[in-house]
């Protein structure tokens, strides 16, 4: 029968790590030799659930397309399309003179924006989804009614006791009731590069951290060594592994900084937009009482009037171009390795000031090295050892072994034994063909209390020991011989691990028999080997992306699980601290207020023993601070603040599956610099992003100058709805386009970083924008009140219309640069936009001389286009001589 105490809550539940192991089982009813009863797993799971992770609703399509269809613009285009389409139903209805073509092509182009965003946005709940994928039918070893038992994870249950080996992955939480030379990788959940020694016997402080709480062991880890058993106190959503899913479902859906300046840009052209029409519409109405021409029609016209104004005014093409523009660059950027998986998110990496990296498997390998190996008085490569008999001490005195899969090796078994057989590979020794060649007598195993591990070879030279451990023992366990200064030895030791290195000290001893004999019997007058410098080491170009970095105006901070001296040893050959910059511990800052931490941050360039959490508020209050925040990472404690950053960035070969869901951009590569090529993509998009929003602004603003000029000068509006529509279709398309794909410039990593409160329209964009807009419209109204051309009254109309293109298609190439810049310069750099100017041109001299069925066009004879022409280049030679007197002042 079970016990009430088996029933224990979750604040309990979540505090084991604080009890023995005996009172962990009493509490939970458990039999320690038995386990739990049929009838008991059906009551647990009741209690506490199975050992899954839920899913979450996905957004409806429905829903979708009203969060699509609510930007400012679109939703004033949607207003004035609907409007439209009831005054021409009316119309229609009365007999009067209707044109439904000009509503379908308003509703075309709101379609084709809302289509394109709802096609491109990425799936909210994949870090999820990836969650519920991870194993579920694995089989691991249970103990129930007394006899072991292989049960899939997904029926595992609290209070369940189960038995793990080398190579085990974890299933569930757990409290250690047994363990023999147990040792576990954390560091997909907790970021220590270094498997942690277990110990079931400890009785952990209630604010011991995650990465040291040695009685336990979590769900998503792996057995580097030795085996245990352990009670189950946590599955599925309540292990530390699914807090981070409850941490990753409970962040809200953030807005980057470019989708907040366009959304500020879409209100303020809302706001102009509508006044405009507004002031439009009065004036027409005004007109028309002065001349006593007021009637439902004319009413009716100069309504249509107001509405073709808001369509001039409005760029609906602008969110179509943004995600166009994105989705192009997305695959230049995967050319790069930088795997785009959210599109606006190529252009947020650009605007970055903070990145916050973890250091394993990010800034490191995430792979033990041996950097260096100390043999018969001075310091090798791994690639220059000789000496046969510590060769073979890494070989043979191990359990590990190497895995190749798909190129990349993986160590099975204690990584720091994995590193021992690569420099052996190294030094050309096959440790697979040293085994077969060998016979292990006897093994000593590795114990924390020993700190060493000796094993008993036969060889073809006799019978030897090897031994290999902590170098202190090591070397109290070698006979004194007077060629070898263990003093001097052990200085050198010490400095290697004040630069966060980790020493092995390897021994051997001949042996004339073995009898079965006591390890601290055996172990004694050893013949002093050497011993290996391991470490982590830094990723490739590491050192140079930071640098890269620093001179682009981005700091780089690290959030890292390992312990303080390894994380500043790190940072210290990245050359991150000084006395401005400085590292702690988590410890130190956890119980801090936001506003305290936030004061600290500015000189925090390290945050050793980083939980989950703590990097999560680390971000948020960055961002509060207005900067704009990549997070970059590998593993699942790094999931909530990647999903958070303005950019989270995994990295594609030793990132978790979670954590690239979870991530905006994957590097393929996991290499630091692709970062830094992506900030360079990404403020190269974000400056093309202005050249296109510059461009289509001075269309609009010299189309509402025109059409209000027109009324007010007491002439027809020069456009109608469908010449407008034509108009932003070309200028929303190719041109735009192709401004949007001007290559990325070399310089842009020499400039600061965008600031997230910074406008996207410039006073420099601002003061052209108007300039370009005024002198077009200037020149279009003197054209239309003198006829300087020398137009007929049939071409009139149509000279008009094909100047006002073409001074658009001229104004394209002084978009192309943002600053001082000549236009030549990089002329030809941009070749697909000298082909679509061409092109559109075309299509302009096709609609002008046989499309006057549907745009009431008439054909122009050559010397008009060439007038047209030469008229339209006038505002890049004005560009030119503006930006010309600039340089010459400046």
């Amino acid at each position: 029968m079970i016990r009430e105490s088996f029933y224990f809550d979750r604040k309990e539940l979540f505090i084991v790590y604080t009890k023995t192991r005996q009172e962990v089982l009493k509490q939970l009813g458990v039999a320690r030799e038995q386990g739990l009863t049929k009838e008991q797993v059906k009551i647990s799971w009741q209690k506490y659930g199975a050992n899954t992770f839920f899913r979450h609703k996905k957004e409806s399509m429905l829903r979708r397309i009203f969060e699509a269809s609510t930007e400012p613009m679109l939703l004033m285009l949607i207003a004035a399309a609907v409007i439209t389409l009831f005054v021409n139903i009316s119309r229609f209805i009365k007999g009067g003179e209707y044109n439904f073509l000009e509503c379908l092509g308003i509703f075309v182009a709101i379609a084709l924006s809302v289509v394109i965003t709802i096609i491109t946005e990425g799936k909210s709940e994949k870090a999820f989804e990836a969650l519920n994928r991870i194993n579920e039918d694995t089989l691991v070893k249970v103990l129930r009614e007394g006899k072991v038992q292989l049960v899939a994870q997904r029926e595992i249950v609290v209070g369940d006791i189960l038995l793990i080996e080398t190579g085990d992955k974890i299933v569930a939480d757990g409290r250690i009731l047994e363990a023999n030379d147990l040792s576990v990788d954390e560091s997909a959940l907790t970021g220590e590069s270094v498997p942690v020694s277990k110990d079931a016997a400890v009785v952990c402080p209630c604010e011991t951290p995650v990465a040291e709480r040695c009685n336990m062991v979590y769900s998503g880890c792996f057995v580097s060594g030795g085996n245990a058993s352990f009670v189950v106190t946590a599955v599925g959503n309540e292990t530390q592994f699914g807090k981070i899913a409850k941490e990753l479902s409970s962040i809200e859906k953030t807005t980057t900084p470019l989708q907040e300046k366009l959304d500020k840009l879409g209100k303020l052209i809302t706001v102009l937009g509508c006044s405009a029409a507004a002031a439009a519409f009065m004036i027409q109405i005004v007109q028309f009482i002065q001349h006593n021409e007021i009637s439902l029609d004319t009413v009716s016209d100069a309504f249509i009037t107001s509405i073709v104004l808001i369509v001039a005014a409005v760029p609906e093409g602008l969110p179509t171009i943004v995600a166009v523009s994105l989705a192009l660059n997305i695959i230049k950027m995967t050319g790069e390795k930088a795997l785009v998986k959210k599109m606006v998110a190529c252009e947020t990496i650009g605007c970055v000031n903070i990145i916050c990296s973890d250091k394993t498997g990010t800034l490191t390998d995430n792979k033990m090295t041996v950097q260096q190996i100390y043999h018969d008085g001075r310091m090798i490569e791994a690639n220059q050892i000789k000496e046969p008999l510590l060769i073979h001490n890494f070989c043979l005195n191990s359990n590990a072994n190497i895995l190749i899969e798909e190129g990349v090796e993986r160590f099975i078994g204690n990584p720091t034994e994995g590193a021992l057989l690569v420099a052996a590979k190294k030094a050309g020794y096959n440790y697979k063909q040293l085994r077969k060649q060998s016979r292990i007598i006897h093994t000593y195993p590795f114990s924390s209390q020993n700190k060493d591990m000796s094993t008993v070879v036969m060889e073809s030279f006799g019978l030897t020991l090897y031994t290999k451990g902590n170098p202190e023992k090591i070397l109290k366990l070698c006979k004194e011989r007077e060629d070898v200064q263990y003093n001097k030895i052990m200085e050198m030791m010490e400095q290697y691990q004040r630069k966060g290195g980790r020493i092995l000290a390897f021994a051997h001893k001949m042996l004339d028999k073995w009898e079965d004999d006591e390890q601290d019997q055996i172990e004694k007058d050893l013949e002093f080997d050497g011993f290996t410098v391991i470490s982590d080491p830094l990723s490739k170009e590491v050192n140079e992306a930071i640098l890269k970095c620093q001179a682009a105006g981005i700091e780089v901070m690290m959030l890292t699980g390992d312990n303080i001296l390894t994380a500043c040893s790190i940072a210290n050959e990245l050359h991150m601290l000084d006395d401005e910059h400085i590292a702690v511990e988590a410890s130190q800052i956890e119980n801090l207020s936001d506003e305290q931490l936030k004061e600290k941050l500015k000189k925090i360039k390290v945050i050793a023993r980083s939980t989950p959490l703590l990097k999560l508020r680390i971000v948020k209050l960055l961002k509060q601070q207005g900067n704009v925040v990549a997070v970059t990472g590998d593993g699942i404690n790094d999931a909530p603040a990647i999903k958070h950053a303005d950019a989270g960035i995994a990295m594609g070969i030793a990132g978790t599956e979670v954590t690239k869901e979870a991530s905006d951009i994957v590097l393929l590569d996991d290499s630091f610099m692709t970062i830094v090529k992506a900030v360079q993509w990404g403020r190269g998009i974000y400056e093309n992003f202005k050249r296109f929003i510059m461009f289509q602004l001075t269309v609009n603003v010299s189309s509402v100058v025109v059409v209000i000029a027109s009324i007010l000068c007491g002439f027809e509006t020069p456009f109608s709805a469908l010449d407008l529509l034509w108009i932003n279709i070309i200028m929303d398309g190719p041109p735009a386009l192709t401004l949007g794909l001007e290559p990325i410039r070399e310089d842009l990593l020499k400039r600061p970083p965008t600031k997230r409160s910074e406008n996207i329209l410039t006073k420099q964009m601002l003061v052209r924008i108007f300039v370009n807009g005024l002198f077009i419209s200037a020149v279009f109204m003197l054209q239309h009140v003198t006829n300087f051309l020398g137009a007929n009254p049939q071409q009139e109309k149509t000279v008009l219309f094909t100047l006002f293109v073409v001074f658009q298609l001229f104004n394209a190439f002084n978009c192309r640069e943002l600053d001082n810049t000549s236009v030549f310069k990089y002329f030809f750099r941009n070749k697909l936009m000298l082909g679509i100017f061409l092109f559109v041109l075309i299509l302009q001299f096709v609609i002008t001389q046989i499309g006057g069925a549907v745009f009431e066009t008439v054909p122009v004879d050559g010397l008009m286009w060439g007038k047209i022409l030469l008229t339209g280049l006038s505002v890049t030679v004005l560009n030119e001589v503006i930006k010309t007197i600039k340089r010459k002042c400046a």
